[in-house]
């Protein structure tokens, strides 16, 4: 099939360049004694009302049909695709018009909207050809848009935000090249269209022109005599046919390349090298929240998935958060980092951000302060990055962008940033797309990209939750190290209570969309003291428990993230709780020294268990 695709379009390339220079002069010539006549020796095809050879004609008019057609998809392709994705990198509203729009345009059909224009611009060939680029316009926008929108939600846009790129660099880096073989692919099936449309525009003498000729014309002029000689008009229709089955085939073998260089090929995992640390971290809030609270407007009602969140962030700490699905962890980062999706609201009533008043400074200025001073890991390493794009294209970005670092000097920072995390493979994993690497690599290679700015603060979302467990031991061994190096403080998002005891220096226990627990990592094990994390500690499998006792759960369900019911959003699990619990809610409040609970009636301190007990505990 594809030797069969390059002949057809090595023919029609030929056609176009030399046609009108081997046959232009004989097409041209008018013979008077041999006027509209059927197929002889001397003209295979016959002749027109001027005793032109026809066949000559219709191989000059290979360029003046081919041309045309390829210029109105392109000129529509490029209207309609820049429109399609301006919705993927635009805020809601405008975001919301654009597809509006976009609707509205489609509903009227493409054939009679080029017809329409075709006769408003006047008949010719510059007035077809820009009607039909109207036309066609709002069919790559709804595909584009479709595209985009995918694009949109996805984590490696999300990072690109977070840098702080304008909307015309993630447009051009971003989304424009991740959708760009699909569209492509659309462009080169459009061509065959667009052919055969602009023949039927020359066919109703809204296109080209006498004197000048297409094969929509030739088509015109043969269907006069259709009866009596067929061959003048079947000629024509049978290259149109061609040449549109030609871009046919033309994009089915794009996409079966594309397909087959699309198939991953995951590399080996490579050993980890320890780094050394030189930098020791330095004391000092960079992150302070009180009362965080996200509102999110549904078709269902008003989702209140954050409810009063308050914490804090010291340079060089690691704080986990923990807690159920659903409890508003992955929700309350993406409002600290400024990714809300679109609808949803955050307030605070103070968050204050490397030590500036967040709500004091400019949206510009807030995302140019989150872009250098805060990154963010994914929890899947597959989606963290774009898989258009090249590893050392996406690593050095950010600091190309935001400190004019010169592309020699970013690919040294990057490499360095590469040795760092234990992948010494060098300028070809630069080289590299994100789907020629193994999980483990992916996950490393986001820690060096998260750490090329050397952020205040990296917040990981479940980083290790796609990992094996030896793998997982070696990216908490990456994030320990960043974290002495560079002085960073983390927030480690997981569902893994043991791992979080083990890396961090607090936890945060989360549910129903606030902080019930604050206390040292060393603690939660034994000393936690509200019910829910007693309870959710409890839940975690032990090794050495008994394989015909059931396993330890929390009955019942998380709250409803629609009401707004009083009291405790835990009271009606808790087999603690008072009739206080009902009707008042209980704030985060200092217990001991580093320690603060959200209950109206703590539990009482674990009886102290043996150094034993307590690493099985914690396992």
């Amino acid at each position: 099939m594809g030797v069969i695709t390059l002949v057809m379009l090595g023919s029609l390339a030929v056609l176009a360049v030399a046609g009108a220079v081997l046959w232009g002069r004989q097409a041209e010539r008018p013979d008077p004694s041999a006027v509209l006549r059927g197929p002889t020796a001397g003209h295979l095809l016959g002749t027109d009302r001027l005793g032109r050879d026809l066949l000559a004609r219709l191989l000059s008019a290979a360029w003046p049909s081919l041309l045309p057609a390829v210029a109105a998809t392109l000129l529509g392709a490029a209207a309609g695709i820049m429109l399609g994705a301006l919705t993927a990198v635009l805020g809601g509203r405008a975001a919301r018009l654009l597809g509006a729009l976009i609707n509205l345009l489609l509903a009227f059909p493409a054939l009679l909207v080029a017809m329409f224009l075709a006769a408003l611009f006047g008949a010719g060939t510059g007035g077809a050809v820009f009607a039909l680029a109207v036309a066609c316009a709002p069919g790559f926008a709804r595909i584009t848009q479709t595209l985009a929108a995918e694009v949109a939600g996805t984590d490696f846009m999300a990072a690109a935000r977070v840098l702080g790129l304008r909307r015309h660099r993630l447009l051009l880096r971003h989304v424009l090249p991740h959708i760009a073989e699909p569209l492509v692919l659309n462009t080169t099936v459009a061509a065959g269209s667009a052919l055969v449309a602009l023949s039927g525009l020359g066919f109703l003498g809204l296109g080209v022109q006498p004197p000048s000729y297409d094969w929509g014309l030739l088509l015109s002029q043969g269907l006069d005599r259709i009866y009596t000689e067929p061959l003048p008009a079947v000629a024509p229709g049978v290259a149109i046919v061609y040449a549109a089955v030609a871009f046919q085939l033309l994009g089915e073998m794009l996409a079966k390349g594309a397909a087959r260089q699309g198939r991953p090929h995951p590399g080996a995992e490579p050993v980890a090298h320890p780094a050394r640390a030189d930098r020791p971290a330095s004391v000092g809030h960079v992150l302070e929240v009180e009362d965080l609270r996200v509102v999110l407007p549904t078709t269902d009602g008003v989702v209140r998935p954050v409810r009063g969140v308050t914490l804090t962030l010291r340079r060089g700490e690691m704080v986990g958060l923990v807690g159920e699905s659903g409890s508003g962890k992955s929700l309350t980062a993406l409002a600290l980092a400024d990714l809300l999706p679109d609808g949803a609201r955050a307030t605070w009533g103070t968050h204050r951000f490397l030590g500036t008043d967040v709500e004091s400074s400019t949206r510009e200025e807030r995302r140019r302060r989150l872009a250098t001073g805060m990154a963010l890991i994914f929890q899947n390493p597959a989606s963290a990055f774009n898989p258009s794009l090249r590893i050392g294209t996406q690593m050095t970005e950010a600091v190309r962008t935001h400190r004019g670092t010169p592309r020699a000097e970013a690919v040294e920072q990057a490499l360095a940033r590469l040795e760092r995390v234990a992948l010494p493979a060098g300028r070809p994993l630069l080289r590299s797309r994100p789907f020629q690497l193994s999980g483990g690599q992916r996950q490393r290679v986001a820690i060096a990209a998260a750490s090329m700015m050397r952020p205040d603060i990296i917040i990981a979302d479940e980083p290790t939750a796609a990992l094996d467990v030896t793998v997982q031991r070696q990216i908490m061994d990456l994030l320990r190290r960043v974290r002495h190096d560079d002085a960073t403080a983390i927030l480690f998002i997981s569902h893994d209570i043991a791992l979080v005891a083990d890396a961090c220096d607090r936890v945060l226990v989360m549910y129903g969309g606030t902080i019930v627990e604050n206390l040292p990592a060393h603690e939660l094990a034994a000393g936690a003291r509200h019910p829910y994390t007693r309870m959710l500690v409890a839940s975690v499998p032990d090794l050495a428990a008994e394989r015909d006792r059931p396993l330890h759960t929390i009955e019942g369900g998380p709250p409803d993230p629609y009401g707004a019911a009083p009291g405790c959003p835990f009271h009606d699990r808790c087999p603690h709780r008072l009739d206080r619990c009902a009707v008042e809610s209980p704030v985060l409040a200092p217990l001991d020294a580093g320690h603060e609970v959200a209950c109206w009636q703590p539990l009482p301190a674990a009886p102290p268990r043996g150094r034993r007990e307590t690493e099985e505990a914690q396992k």
